[in-house]
């Protein structure tokens, strides 16, 4: 179970204080598919960052399975979040020097161990990726990009996949790809809370939380 409590997030300017988050309290159910919704500038990253233990609200508390994200230090938070949490980032994130297998087992180097490479190709054939395994991410499609993305979320097996407008830079067809596949580690029994200011997400969530200027306006 993923608990924000009064979450609140100010960033100072010089033009003044910015209320990215306003006295967020969400219940968010293990097995749950999420979908944060709103205009640019609701607040919808700001809270996917702060779920994912990378941005530390001004005030409130966050807690996944009654661990509190905020109330650790910054190496047992990063453990924790590598062992529970896959992210999936708009704009990809790939490390442009290594192939798409190497990609995905950087998600395990976080242990200092070795993974297995065997694992990350089976990821790979899951998600239509077999013979893309030894390309580099400039030789892929966008949509190709973001399912290498969806593998290395997916390499350490987490309990939450959290996703930043994960199809905003696709087709249609590839955003239904995409979203298909985390809709299958949420029938697995996976948490998944995607952010998205569109409405091509909503047909496979369990429930839409819509955001406005920082703000829960509607759940349900």
């Amino acid at each position: 179970m993923v608990v924000l409590k009064n979450v609140a997030k100010t960033y100072r300017t010089r033009r003044g204080e910015v209320h990215a988050l306003s006295d967020v309290s969400l219940h968010i159910e293990k097995g749950e598919f999420i979908v944060l919704c709103g205009p640019s500038g609701s607040g919808k990253t700001t809270l996917l960052m702060t779920i994912a233990a990378m941005l530390r609200p001004t005030s409130g508390s966050v807690c996944i399975d009654e661990s509190d994200l905020y109330g650790i230090n910054i190496r047992e938070r990063a453990k924790f979040r590598a062992r529970n949490i896959g992210f999936v980032f708009q704009m990809f994130h790939l490390v442009p020097y290594l192939n798409i297998i190497e990609n995905v087992l950087l998600a395990g180097r976080v242990f200092g161990q070795n993974p297995r490479a065997d694992t990350a190709g089976d990821l790979l054939k899951q998600l239509g990726l077999a013979e893309r395994a030894f390309h580099k991410p400039a030789e892929l499609s966008a949509g190709e990009k973001q399912r290498t993305a969806v593998a290395r979320a997916l390499f350490n097996r987490p309990q939450i996949i959290l996703a930043d407008e994960p199809t905003g830079n696709l087709d249609p067809d590839n955003a239904d790809s995409v979203l298909g596949h985390l809709s299958e580690f949420h029938r697995s029994g996976g948490t998944v809370i995607v952010a998205t200011h569109g409405q091509t997400a909503e047909r496979f969530a369990d429930r839409v939380v819509y955001l406005r200027d920082g703000s829960i306006e509607k759940s349900g």
